[in-house]
């Protein structure tokens, strides 16, 4: 036996407990209580994993992996697990750091010559941490639409393209979530290690690990054989969705994983890097690194059903969200991508961690059952998270148009466009983004973005110069307002375009254009 396989088997061992131990460390009715959940929020299917005082509590899948077939959600049932792939980033990062091969606060330019952004002040200060705490000057998810809907440029292109997108605010200000500086944390992975972000991940973190059922490219996401079929709810109908296979966001939120493997991560994560007693992947010193707000975010009121989530403290530290709950620090993070939705959340006083992998959109779903976990290890039963998340949900459902609603409300307005439809034609460009083309189709405009094949539809007038974006792939759930300025003499301007409901997905960042037609 190789060392490698006999490490591998080693840590496989110590995580192996027996059943009759684990029951015993569980919430009492959980099983039922997870089949609740799935009904109240209309999700086919979930998996579950606990872990406690470095070992495995709980590792079960529940419901069904796609509606109308029956194949259930098992312990080995793979889910997208979105941005909680940034954890397994940083901790790339961290390793490095620990071989002295960069460093936290040294400028990204030192390992990336070619690196840009907008502000050649920034450029010159942005370090390695700025890369993974959200306080760039970026607006939220600038950027996004160069990978989102999956577009034709690759990894680096993307990367390059930041030098042509405008800042919000100052840098260090502000946190603002961003996706696109963890693509360039994995051209620093690349380019230190010599391997590519999936390579590294793959060989560095998940085979040391025993981790072997998950992979790490969203090209590969919805394939297989005993993998999640992804869900939303489209025009009032939870329904299958097409799930997100472009690799440009790997680094963001490209590993596809289940309860098993997620497990094992936990508990190394729990224990400052240790996967055998002689062995570590990384130190404690790494561990404070990425469980130490760099970015303070401002702590809101949660609705009254919600009371118990109120913040003392909160931010983002390296690929984790920190914040307490009921005076325990808990470090987490959330991941959505389409037809996925998950949380993992740690406790590190109690060494007790609990991850949630849904497919269907619904963090009402995971949290309740994240909860309900955490309060039972916590001893305490003062909420009832499943009926607290449901009021809160049906009062924002009554209170304000769903997404797919937002278009089919908006009244006609009895107003004609200042120009002949055939002006609007034409080939429009930003700066940062590329091309976008509307053009004459029989009585009507059409949009099409030439980066991204998906983003193709009506442009139906709504009033005076303004359209409304209405895209074939109803999927998508972003329409869209487009506005036309004129100049003085009735010529174009510019055009912008803006999300019709405030609900739609931050990564359809199209407030962010500037489009200028080419002559």
């Amino acid at each position: 036996m190789t060392r490698i396989r006999h490490f591998v088997f080693a840590f496989a061992a110590c995580v192996i407990i027996s059943t009759s131990w684990a029951q015993a460390q569980l919430p009492p009715n959980l099983d039922t209580y997870v089949e609740r959940v799935l009904d109240t929020f209309e999700v086919p299917g979930v998996t579950v994993a606990i872990v406690k005082d470095g070992e495995v509590v709980l590792t079960r899948g529940y419901g069904i992996k796609k509606l109308g077939e029956p194949d259930a959600v098992d312990e080995h049932t793979l889910f997208g697990i979105a941005s909680n792939t940034k954890a397994f980033t940083a901790t790339g990062l961290g390793m490095l750091v620990e071989e002295g091969k960069i460093e936290w606060n040294a400028p990204v330019i030192d390992y990336l010559p070619w690196f840009r952004m907008s502000d050649p002040f920034v450029t010159r200060e942005l370090t390695v941490r700025d890369l993974l705490v959200h306080r760039s000057g970026l607006a939220l998810g600038a950027g996004d639409l160069m990978w989102w809907p999956p577009t034709d440029y690759d990894r680096k292109e993307i990367v390059r393209r930041l030098r042509y997108l405008p800042l919000k605010t100052s840098f260090r200000s502000a946190y603002a979530y961003d996706n696109v500086l963890y693509m360039v944390a994995g051209e620093v992975i690349e380019a230190i290690s010599g391997l590519t972000w999936e390579d590294f991940i793959e060989s560095r973190i998940l085979e040391p690990l025993g981790i072997s059922e998950s992979n790490v490219r969203n090209s590969v996401s919805g394939e297989g054989h005993n993998t999640a079929t992804t869900h939303a709810r489209i025009e009032g109908t939870v329904q299958i969705v097409q799930p997100f296979q472009s690799d440009n966001t790997n680094p963001a939120g490209g590993i596809n994983s289940n309860a098993v493997d997620i497990a094992k991560w936990m508990v190394v994560q729990l224990d400052s890097g240790r996967v055998a007693p002689d062995r570590r992947l990384f130190s404690p010193r790494t561990t404070r690194e990425l469980w130490s707000i760099v970015t303070p975010i401002p702590s809101g009121t949660p609705a009254p059903e919600l009371s118990s989530l109120k913040t003392n403290f909160n931010g983002y530290a390296l690929g984790f969200g920190i914040r307490d709950y009921r005076g325990k620090k808990l470090v987490t993070h959330s991941g959505f991508l389409p037809g996925y939705a998950s949380r993992i959340a740690m406790i590190p006083e109690l060494k007790l961690g609990v991850a949630v992998f849904t497919n269907q959109e619904s963090g009402d779903a995971y949290n309740s059952i994240i909860y309900n976990i955490l309060d039972h290890y916590l001893g305490v039963v003062d909420t009832d998270w499943l009926q607290a998340f449901r009021t809160v949900r049906e009062r924002i459902e009554a209170s304000a148009p769903s997404v797919d609603d937002a278009t089919l409300l908006i009244p006609p307005v009895a107003t004609k466009p200042s120009l002949p439809l055939g002006a609007y034609a034409g080939v429009y460009e930003d700066i940062w983004y590329g091309n976008i083309i509307m053009e004459l189709e029989g009585d009507g405009l059409r949009i099409r973005f030439g980066h991204t094949p998906s983003l193709v539809g009506d442009l139906i007038h709504y009033m005076n110069d303004t359209f409304i974006a209405k895209w074939d792939d109803r999927e998508l759930r972003a329409d869209a307002f487009v506005i036309f300025d004129l100049n003085a003499d009735g010529s174009i301007y510019q055009a912008r375009i803006h999300a019709v409901s405030p609900a739609t997905d931050f990564s359809f960042d199209f407030h962010h254009l500037r489009l200028r037609p080419l002559k």
